[in-house]
């Protein structure tokens, strides 16, 4: 069975009868995140693909820019003792000097479902890099054809009904790659880091694809990657779309059946 499934007993009601049957579930255990040695964060993810996480974490989070300021990503021994323990990486810069622990405030404990928020945050992050001007369009058609697309590829998610997804598109609506996660934000990382480790950052030209609702950190993950095009099935929040507009983004939502709403940069939606 895959790292990111377990079976666990379960007690199902039908009417007056309780039947004990196994049940396929979704993993999540504990990450820990270092850099030099030092620990950053303690992620609460769906094991695998680890080292794309570690990555697209450190470049979201701005500790690096380029696959070229990471010297190496190495799984640490860590004592086992419970469910999860011994889930330890360890990522080594190019140049050590440059890392500064106490700029990012993150490096305590980051659960599956939470994230940062707050205008203040968009207006930092605007400082430090320009509004995207990818020039990359798609068709409202292709569009409404994409979570059909994710979903046939969710082959975790049908199992377990627990987990969340990511996928990069072109602009004609061939998938190029999905990862899965029982925290939004660390399939997206996932996402992001596979492609900074394989050179493919900033990722102009392509159409990112969220499961669920687009809040404001997904949006600034989406931009630490280069990715001017973000879809989502569910909601956006206010700040998702107050950051989208300042960082020339363009943001759907609601994308199910025929119809979406297009919050930010509906010049790049081809009607």
């Amino acid at each position: 069975m895959p790292d990111t499934l377990s079976l666990r007993l379960r007690r199902r009601v039908a009417g007056r009868r309780v039947v004990e049957v196994d049940d396929v579930v979704a993993v999540e255990e504990p990450l820990e995140l270092r850099v030099e040695g030092r620990t950053l964060a303690i992620i609460m993810r769906t094991p695998g693909a680890d080292r794309e996480l570690a990555a697209g974490f450190l470049l979201s989070e701005g500790v690096v820019r380029s696959a070229r300021e990471i010297f190496e990503i190495s799984p640490c021994v860590a004592p086992k003792s419970g469910a999860g323990a011994g889930n330890v990486i360890d990522v080594a810069l190019l140049d050590p000097a440059r890392f500064d622990p106490q700029k990012f405030s993150r490096h305590v404990f980051t659960s599956s479902s939470c994230g940062i928020c707050g205008k203040t945050s968009i207006a930092s992050v605007m400082k430090r890099r320009r509004p995207l001007r990818d020039p990359t369009r798609v068709s409202a058609r292709v569009l409404r054809t994409l979570p059909r697309a994710l979903e046939k590829q969710q082959t975790a998610f049908q199992a377990t009904g627990g987990l969340h997804a990511c996928a990069l598109f072109s602009p004609a609506g061939k998938l190029l790659a999905l990862r899965e996660d029982v925290g939004r934000h660390n399939a997206l990382d996932k996402l992001i880091g596979q492609a900074l480790l394989t050179g493919c950052t900033p990722l102009a030209g392509h159409v990112l694809l969220l499961s669920g609702r687009t809040s404001f950190e997904m949006m600034q993950k989406a931009y630490a990657g280069g990715v001017a095009i973000v879809a989502a099935i569910g909601a956006p929040s206010s700040l998702a779309v107050e950051f989208a507009r300042a960082a020339g983004q363009t943001l759907v939502g609601f994308l199910r059946g025929r119809s979406m709403n297009v919050y930010a940069g509906a010049e790049r939606v081809k009607p």
